[in-house]
């Protein structure tokens, strides 16, 4: 038999009872489960980090460099400039700041660099959001 702990629905001020699609009727926690669960918590520092990344790939500019360096090995500041039609400015401060999060990595080939995925765990996560993307638009 599994404890459940209840609460009160949540009440507005007026007296009116919220019953939304959004949360439950009335709180009832399964104990068992949630105390399983408790010790695989993300803990505050790699919360932190998560956050850090997916706040990274909410910026359009950066998330089109990584799709494009998803799609080959390598590319230089140049190329990506061009494919993308944007100023080297932006393109150079938008790498540095992906490198700063080991998504990309770079090197140097005499006056040229040129910048990688950092690893296929981020090529594996941009190919699951354009997944979920494409599945979720119905294409």
């Amino acid at each position: 038999m599994k404890a459940y702990s209840y609460v009160n629905s949540r009440v507005h001020a007026d007296g009116v009872a919220v019953f939304g699609g959004d949360v439950c009727d009335v709180s009832a926690v399964d104990e068992d489960r949630v105390a399983v669960l408790r010790p695989g918590n993300l803990g505050v520092h790699d919360t932190a980090r998560l956050a850090g990344l997916f706040a990274a790939l909410s910026e359009p500019t950066r998330l089109r460099l990584l799709d494009a360096l998803s799609r080959t090995d390598e590319m230089c500041v140049c190329d990506l400039c061009a494919l993308l039609n944007l100023r080297q400015s932006n393109v150079s401060h938008q790498l540095r700041l992906l490198r700063e999060l080991r998504l990309v990595k770079n090197r140097r080939a005499g006056r040229l660099v040129f910048y990688a995925l950092d690893d296929d765990h981020v090529r594996r996560l941009l190919s699951d959001g354009r997944g979920h993307v494409r599945e979720a638009a119905g294409s």
